[in-house]
């Protein structure tokens, strides 16, 4: 660091305006078009402003604090701010706003905070954190380094999530093509024509057991099936019934998820729950092959049209049997649709995986850059 360079404590280079701060609880907010800003960013939109010009805001509770977590961030304009957020003026003869949001988020500071059960980084604390400040002239240039670099990155991020959007894409189009366009050796059926449903079982789910309880719970809103919160229940005659097989298909009744769909995998001996519906096919047709069904846009405009209920939607037994499925007669073409689909999903995946992470890999390039200009790495750079 140049011995141009001092440390000074946030209080001595920040007029703090916490007491100008004033919370409004949701209930008594007026609706309108100027930002309500908590500890993390803007809430709500309100009637009304308190202050009119360019602040920084550091969160001080409900927020975090570790490195990289921003927890600082500037406000413009007229807004409002409630009482979880601190309100700073930097003295700009001294510090930039922008070079002290970037400290702010680069640092840890978790050491300022207090508090075991609510963690909080009170006005003391705040006031003590320590940063470094090189002249005025020199945190232009640096910023200036940094922003060009950090421009470059967020382009380089925006690409890459619309690389991962068009791959997503990408199997959605083509998973609709499918049962969009079906062939002359295709059938439509209702549910009820070919297959049983199944209700699940009911019992008090334990912390241990003999066998996995699957309730709708345990079903992501992606139809998959959760690893995490598993409960149990013991091992009965009546229990067995409902023991799940591989490639088995579970419907998931009511609630958020509603309507979606499990092709269960056999890892672990599970029954499942009673608002849980399984499906069994009468004649030739690959599980699979519904459950990619399942995922289409002809079956979810059938389920919200089919399903009752706005507050908690049901789609019971008696609605999925008139559910109509599209699929070939041939049981050796299902095989091959969903052989196309599964290599299709795989190469979606491997891109995905090597998209999210270039994400993670250009945001981890901010964090050398920040670490060079806070220890004065960067200034010989800008000269």
């Amino acid at each position: 660091m140049s011995n141009r360079w001092e440390n000074k404590t946030l209080g001595e280079v920040c007029e703090i305006l916490d007491n100008r701060r004033k919370p409004i609880t949701k209930r008594d907010r007026t609706a309108g078009e100027y930002p309500y800003y908590g500890a993390t960013g803007i809430l709500d939109y309100v009637h009304d402003y308190i202050f009119d010009e360019k602040l920084i805001l550091i969160g001080e509770d409900g927020a975090k604090w570790g490195a990289g977590e921003n927890t600082a961030f500037i406000a413009e304009g007229k807004y409002w701010v409630n009482n979880h957020a601190h309100v700073i003026r930097p003295d700009r003869k001294i510090v930039l706003d922008n070079w002290l949001v970037y400290f702010l988020n680069f640092s840890d500071l978790s050491k300022y905070v207090t508090g075991l059960t609510v963690p909080k980084l009170n006005q003391a604390k705040m006031r003590e954190i320590s940063l470094p400040l090189p002249p005025i002239s020199e945190q232009k240039k640096m910023l200036h380094v940094i922003d060009e670099i950090f421009e470059k990155t967020t382009k380089a991020k925006e690409n890459a999530e619309k690389n991962l959007q068009n791959a997503r894409e990408l199997f959605e189009s083509y998973l609709q093509s499918i049962f969009a366009n079906p062939g002359d050796d295709w059938e439509e059926k209702s549910v009820g024509e070919i297959a049983d449903i199944e209700y699940g079982f009911t019992d008090k789910a334990k912390y241990a057991g003999d066998y996995r309880y699957i309730r709708i719970t345990d079903i992501d809103k992606n139809g998959n099936l959760v690893k995490d919160g598993k409960v149990f229940v013991d091992a009965s005659e009546e229990a067995k019934k409902y023991l799940l097989k591989d490639g088995d298909l579970l419907m998931v009744r009511t609630g958020a998820t509603y309507a979606k769909v499990l092709l269960y995998k056999d890892i672990e001996k599970s029954i499942f729950a009673s608002y849980l519906i399984r499906i069994k096919f009468r004649q030739d047709i690959v599980n699979k092959l519904y459950w990619y069904f399942s995922k289409s846009r002809i079956y979810w405009e059938q389920a919200n049209k089919l399903s009752s209920g706005s507050a908690q939607p049901q789609f019971n037994g008696g609605v999925l049997k008139e559910l109509v499925f599209y699929f070939p007669r041939s049981f050796e073409k299902q095989g091959q649709i969903v052989t196309k689909l599964d290599a299709l999903s795989t190469e979606i995946k491997k891109l995905e995986i090597v998209y999210q992470q270039k994400l993670i890999d250009l945001e981890e390039l901010k964090k050398p850059i920040l670490h060079k200009a806070f220890n004065g790495e960067l200034a010989g750079v800008c000269s």
